[in-house]
């Protein structure tokens, strides 16, 4: 027994040392040799998920007329004008992506309470953008931290502490991802696993926030305050809370309920909150 975890030990260490030197050859050379010796490894399906990942990721240079997002090359024209711009976008090759998520799939059945593996999972098809499964596994795994109880565990079989929260703390990431491609198509997915989260966790605030953004960003705004008014109610002096409350009843043009609830921010927010909320009263009081 000792012989094989320091075999596995062995073929860790080395993709880990080939993985940093980028050297493909090798990676795949000692995934095999690995895989023949010990074919359920939990650290051999994590290490197949990255050397495919990384294989099917190319960067890509592209030439256009509009200003990409990314950091690009001004191309100028002969009176110094902007005639176009170089960057660089990243692509995927799917055939070869979709190999490392067979990879990971597998890992996650012999190992469903191996987090870094969902989450692995879940950031690279952030990565791909395809939300539709990205919000699929965050919710298969959001109903699985049920029937583990949130007994999580990491690289290597670690045991997560305080699995919940740091489970929880995790999805947020993936929420924030979400909310941050301003796509109004994805504020369905930000609500299924805000909903999803809040049938198993009713007092989690943070999803009940993630819930209210959904609303206001569609301008229902007595639903945005009803979420927020339960959120209240689980933590008065989340000023967060307080502070969109505030906002809610100001879109609503309830300015009485608004400079109420900027007042609660002045009593329990932070430094910024507080000079925001003052200032939204001012304006409010005019």
């Amino acid at each position: 027994m000792i012989t094989n975890v320091s075999c596995a030990q062995n073929f860790n260490a080395n993709f880990s040392k080939y993985f940093e030197a980028k050297d493909t050859l090798n990676q795949r050379k000692t995934l095999e040799k690995w895989e023949k010796a010990k074919p359920t490894d939990p650290e051999l399906f994590t290490s197949y998920f990255n050397y495919y990942f990384l294989k099917s990721r190319e960067e890509v240079m592209t030439l256009s007329t509009q200003e990409p997002q990314s950091d690009a090359l001004v191309i100028k024209d002969s009176l110094d004008n902007t005639a176009g711009y170089i960057s660089s976008e990243i692509n995927y090759k799917n055939k070869i992506f979709q190999k490392g998520i067979d990879k990971i799939e597998k890992g996650i059945q012999l190992y469903p309470n191996r987090l870094d593996m969902r989450f692995g999972e879940i950031y690279v098809l952030g990565q791909v953008k395809d939300w539709n499964n990205f919000t699929k596994k965050i919710i298969q795994a959001i109903r699985y931290s049920v029937v583990n109880k949130n007994e999580w565990t990491w690289t290597n079989n670690e045991k997560k502490e305080d699995g919940e929260n740091f489970f929880l703390g995790g999805l947020q990431d993936y929420q924030l991802q979400l909310y941050n491609t301003e796509d109004d198509k994805l504020l369905t997915n930000m609500a299924d696993i805000a909903t999803e989260v809040l049938k198993l966790y009713p007092n989690h605030v943070e999803s009940l926030s993630n819930l209210s953004i959904t609303y206001m960003l569609k301008n229902d705004f007595e639903k945005a305050i009803e979420v927020l008014l339960r959120a209240e109610k689980i933590n008065p002096k989340d000023y967060i809370v307080l502070s969109n409350v505030a906002h809610a009843y100001k879109q609503k043009g309830d300015k009485l309920k608004a400079i109420e609830y900027y007042e609660k921010t002045v009593k329990y927010g932070d430094k910024n909150a507080i000079e925001d909320a003052k200032k939204q009263i001012e304006k409010l009081k005019k």
